[in-house]
C-alpha cells in the first residue's frame, strides 16, 4: 500500500508567490529560462535553472551551474523570499485550464515504495538526465521538482479533500501568464493529516508516475547516496485521483523522408494505411487514426496493422506508427536518441506541426490520438513500458511553490 508522509515545505511568501513560481526546469531550455526570468529577481527558474544568472557559453552541467543553484536557494531564504512551514503538513494543490479543475495531495513518497514498485513507472529514464537532477539535490540539499502521480479514485479521499477545499482558506491564489490558476490550501490539523495518511495505507495500493520519471529516479538514487538522511527516504510528489485528470496528445515531426520521395513515402504508407487528404488541419478523433501533414497537405492514416487488443503496448497508437512508419520506413530505431525525430506535446496545437514542417526544419509531421489513463494504468500493472513521450499532461505543476528540503 502507498506510504505518504506530511511535510514542513519551503514556500514562498503569499505576497510574492506569483513572481517565485516557474514553469517546470524540464519544459524550458537555458534560453527560454534566461527569457522568462529576465527582470524578475524572484523567479524559481534562479535555483532550478541556474545556468541563467552565468555566462551564456556556461556548461550547464558544470559545477558551477549546480553551486549557483545552492547559493541562490539560500539566498531566497536568507532574504525571506521563501520560508520554512513550522510543523509537517499535507497540502492541497487545485490547478484551472479552460474552465476545468485538476486538484491534488501533495506530500511526500516514500522511495521504499518506489524501489519496490507501489510506485509504477511506464517510461525508461536517461542516465545524462538522472545525474543533472541527482547533482542538483546533492548541491541544493532540496527536491525542487514535483513528481506528478496518479491514482485510482478513492471515494473517501476525494471528499476528505474536497470538504477541505469548501471550509479552509487558500493561503495561494494566482493566475499565471499562461492563464492557468493555481490555488493551495494547508492541511495542518492533526487528526484529518492521520485520516490521510491512513486512508492511502489502506485504500491506495499503488500510484503511478504520470509526469517527472527522470526526478523519482534522481530522488531514489540520491537516497542511496545519503543512506543516514531520513529526508532523502522521502520525495516530494503531487497525487491526483485519474478522474481529476487528461492526457493529451504527444505529436511526432520527422527531419527527412530517409532517403524516399513523397510520392514512394506515400505509397509505401499505402501498405498498412488507409489514407486520403483532409481540407483542413486533423486531430485523430478516435485511436488507430493518424493526421500527417507533408508538403503542406494533411492526410488522414487509418491503420490497418498493429492492432493488438489483448497487448497494452502493441494497441497503443504510438507503437503503430513506430513498427509501421518510424521503424520500417523511415529508419527511425530507436525515439530516445535518434535526432531525427522530435516531439510536440499536443498543448501547443496542430498550428506548431505546421510551421516546423513549412520551415524545412522537419519534411512530415504526425498527430496521435492520446493514450487515456487506463492504457498508462494498465501498462505500468503489466510491468512493461511505453514508447518515448507517449503522454503529456497539462496544465504542469509549477515550480517552488513547494519545496522538499533534505538538511532540516
Amino acid at each position: 500500500m502507498a506510504i505518504i508522509k506530511p511535510f514542513g515545505a519551503l514556500r514562498p511568501k503569499p505576497e510574492l508567490v506569483k513572481q517565485v513560481a516557474a514553469r517546470p526546469y524540464d519544459v524550458l531550455n537555458s534560453e527560454e529560462a534566461r527569457a522568462e526570468a529576465k527582470g524578475n529577481p524572484y523567479s524559481f527558474l534562479h535555483i532550478t535553472k541556474s545556468e541563467i544568472d552565468l555566462p551564456t557559453e556556461t556548461d550547464i552541467h558544470s559545477a558551477l551551474v549546480y553551486d549557483k543553484a545552492k547559493a541562490n536557494l539560500h539566498g531566497f531564504i536568507h532574504d525571506s523570499i521563501l520560508f520554512h512551514e513550522q510543523k509537517p503538513c499535507y497540502y492541497i494543490y487545485q490547478l484551472t485550464m479552460n474552465g476545468k479543475d485538476q486538484t491534488g495531495l501533495v506530500c511526500i513518497s516514500s522511495v521504499e515504495d518506489y524501489f519496490n514498485d507501489v510506485i509504477k513507472k511506464h517510461e525508461f529514464t536517461r542516465p545524462e538526465k538522472e545525474k543533472d537532477r541527482i547533482d542538483h539535490m546533492l548541491a541544493t540539499e532540496a527536491q525542487t521538482g514535483n513528481v506528478f502521480l496518479a491514482c485510482r479514485d478513492v471515494a473517501e479521499i476525494n471528499q476528505l479533500i474536497n470538504q477541505w477545499k469548501k471550509t479552509q482558506e487558500c493561503v495561494y491564489d494566482f493566475i499565471a501568464e499562461d492563464n492557468i490558476e493555481h490555488r493551495l490550501w494547508i492541511i495542518d490539523e492533526g487528526a484529518t493529516i492521520h485520516s490521510i495518511t491512513r486512508l492511502f495505507q489502506t485504500q491506495v495500493p499503488c500510484t503511478y508516475i504520470a509526469d517527472g520519471h527522470h526526478r523519482a529516479a534522481s530522488a531514489a538514487k540520491v537516497s542511496q547516496q545519503l543512506p543516514g538522511n531520513d529526508n532523502a527516504k522521502y520525495f516530494l510528489t503531487t497525487i491526483f485521483p485519474a478522474s481529476e485528470l487528461k492526457i493529451f496528445d504527444y505529436n511526432r515531426v520527422i527531419r527527412d523522408l530517409n532517403g524516399l520521395s513523397a510520392q514512394e513515402f506515400l505509397s509505401k504508407l499505402a501498405t498498412d494505411f488507409a489514407i486520403e487528404k483532409a481540407a483542413a488541419p486533423f486531430s485523430p478523433k478516435q485511436p488507430h487514426q493518424f493526421g500527417m501533414y507533408l508538403d503542406q497537405q494533411w492526410y488522414i492514416l487509418e491503420s490497418g496493422n498493429g492492432t493488438f487488443e489483448n497487448d497494452p503496448i502493441g494497441i497503443l497508437d504510438v507503437t503503430i506508427l513506430s513498427n509501421n512508419i518510424l521503424d520500417p520506413i523511415l529508419g527511425i530505431k530507436d525515439q530516445r536518441t535518434d535526432k531525427r525525430i522530435d516531439f510536440v506535446g499536443g498543448i501547443r496545437g496542430l498550428a506548431e506541426l505546421e510551421r516546423r514542417v513549412d520551415s524545412r526544419e522537419m519534411k512530415v509531421a504526425f498527430s496521435l490520438h492520446p493514450v487515456s489513463i487506463q492504457q498508462l494504468f494498465d501498462i505500468a500493472d503489466s510491468g512493461q513500458t511505453m514508447p518515448p513521450k507517449s503522454t503529456w499532461f497539462e496544465p504542469k505543476l509549477r515550480d517552488g511553490l513547494l519545496t522538499h528540503t533534505l538538511n532540516s
